[in-house]
């Protein structure tokens, strides 16, 4: 009997999360850890991935870091604000690029929390600098 709860490019996230905890633990610069999983990407996920860590850097003060083995950035506390899901992580049409609990962009009752992502060219940088300014306040 095979279990079909967790697809293999889930239960690889899951390993790469335990990996991650044990990793910053231990005192890892998970800076490094975000560049190299950003360096590993290809095509249009690496674009992705560059664009926003350079938005990320002229726009916020968040800090780069591994989450689930993609690109995350986090808060002084230490909580992921914002990450890209590469579109070949799980073979989708499209990458994502999501915003978690502690991004604030709250917005009356309904607000979206994460964007399909084929291509960011000026407008849409635009965009999400303006989302990510107000992400973190």
């Amino acid at each position: 009997m095979t279990n079909t709860t967790f697809s293999k490019e889930e239960k690889a996230a899951m390993r790469a999360a335990a990996a991650e905890a044990k990793a910053a633990k231990a005192g890892a610069d998970m800076e490094a850890a975000c560049a190299a999983a950003i360096a590993e990407m290809t095509g249009t996920d690496k674009e992705l991935a560059e664009t926003l860590d350079r938005l990320v850097r002229e726009n916020t003060t968040l800090t780069g870091k591994t989450w689930y083995g993609m690109p995350a950035y986090v808060n002084a506390a230490g909580k992921v604000v914002v990450f890209l899901q590469p579109a070949g992580k799980f073979k989708a049409r499209y990458a994502t690029i999501g915003f978690q609990e502690d991004a604030q962009l709250d917005e009356g009752n309904l607000w979206p929390t994460s964007f399909a992502v084929t291509k960011l060219d000026a407008a849409e940088q635009k965009q999400l600098a303006a989302l990510l300014k107000k992400a973190v306040g």
